[in-house]
């Protein structure tokens, strides 16, 4: 492909030098306005300007990590943000989508410490001696459950670890159950309000809405069975995650769960170059990333490497490989 014709292609601005003198203007897909994907696109943008004065990442706020998939299916957009439990199912071909989807390649990790929480409210707990996810069936306890919104890879999780638990939807019915689907903030309100008696969400430990359901509700946090952990794992190529105890007011002991992850990707269809300066300007200029938000103050280097769901875009991989982080 000629050099004019990929920039057509890519959308990026190049000077008269070789295509190593590119400079980045890029369009990055990520989630709701305001949420920490759009901030973690501004410390991106200024990674890349930290490399590249004229260099340019602009955000794009979308419905989320399954919308940012067909975005680069269709060549919408440069760069995506992405659940790796959301690159599992494109690439096995699970609903959403309705094929395989193959041509994604990672840029790197962002972060790997989202649990999953179980919330439920201590006086149920107590009066169905609830007190793990697989108990939930089996006391025959007539809960409503709240559930993250359609479109949301956390419900689709939450989901599969309850039916995992022995807990779908038939039994849940036959409970005298149901589910209700609403957003992590939501989910705080409707507790508090008693129009469910437990919430499931995937965030940050101490996130605003899980301070708000431990604050405001008298509630303890549920483990998960080993057995849950791993079929999880295997399901949506999360990882085991420990919340330490004392996370919340009622945890005396640590919670094992397991944790989603979030990354860039791009498609194999980027040019070599561009990947290259993209990963680049992100290790190299790593702190105008880990300081948008205090929950990003974990990002490593080697935590941009580590994750397993997708192979790296060759450009990407030639820069972790000089630094020592990949082989």
């Amino acid at each position: 492909m000629r050099l004019k014709a990929l920039v057509l292609a890519l959308g990026l601005t190049v000077s008269a030098g070789a295509a190593n003198a590119q400079t980045l203007d890029l369009t990055l897909s990520g989630g709701n306005p305001g949420g920490l994907w759009s901030l973690l696109g501004a410390g991106m943008d200024r990674a890349a300007k930290a490399e590249d004065p004229n260099a340019v990442i602009t955000y794009q706020a979308t419905g989320g990590g399954f919308a940012n998939i067909g975005l680069l299916a269709a060549n919408r957009t440069d760069l995506g943000m992405v659940h790796d439990a959301e690159v599992k199912l494109a690439q096995d071909g699970q609903e959403p989508f309705r094929a395989p989807v193959n041509n994604m390649r990672a840029i790197g990790y962002m972060y790997n410490w989202a649990p999953m929480h179980f919330f439920l409210k201590k006086s149920i707990a107590e009066e169905y001696k609830i007190d793990s996810l697989d108990d939930l069936a089996s006391s025959k306890a007539p809960l409503t459950i709240g559930i993250n919104r359609s479109g949301n890879i956390t419900g689709n999780v939450a989901l599969f670890m309850l039916q995992a638990a022995g807990l779908d939807e038939d039994t849940l019915k036959g409970n005298g159950g149901s589910f209700v689907r609403a957003g992590a903030n939501e989910q705080g309100d409707l507790m508090q309000d008693g129009r469910i008696d437990m919430a499931t969400n995937g965030i940050f430990i101490g996130h605003s809405s899980f301070r708000a359901i431990d604050q405001n509700t008298d509630v303890i946090l549920l483990t998960i069975p080993d057995n849950v952990i791993a079929a999880t794992n295997e399901a949506f190529g999360t990882s085991a995650y420990k919340i330490p105890g004392g996370s919340y007011s009622k945890q005396t002991g640590d919670v094992n769960t397991i944790a989603l992850g979030a990354m860039v990707v791009t498609t194999e269809n980027m040019d070599d170059a561009v990947a290259e300066k993209v990963a680049r300007s992100f290790l190299d200029h790593i702190d105008e990333i880990r300081n948008v938000h205090k929950a990003m103050k974990q990002l490593s280097p080697e935590l941009m490497v580590s994750q397993r769901v997708l192979p790296f875009h060759p450009g990407a991989e030639k820069v972790y490989k000089a630094a020592g982080l990949i082989k």
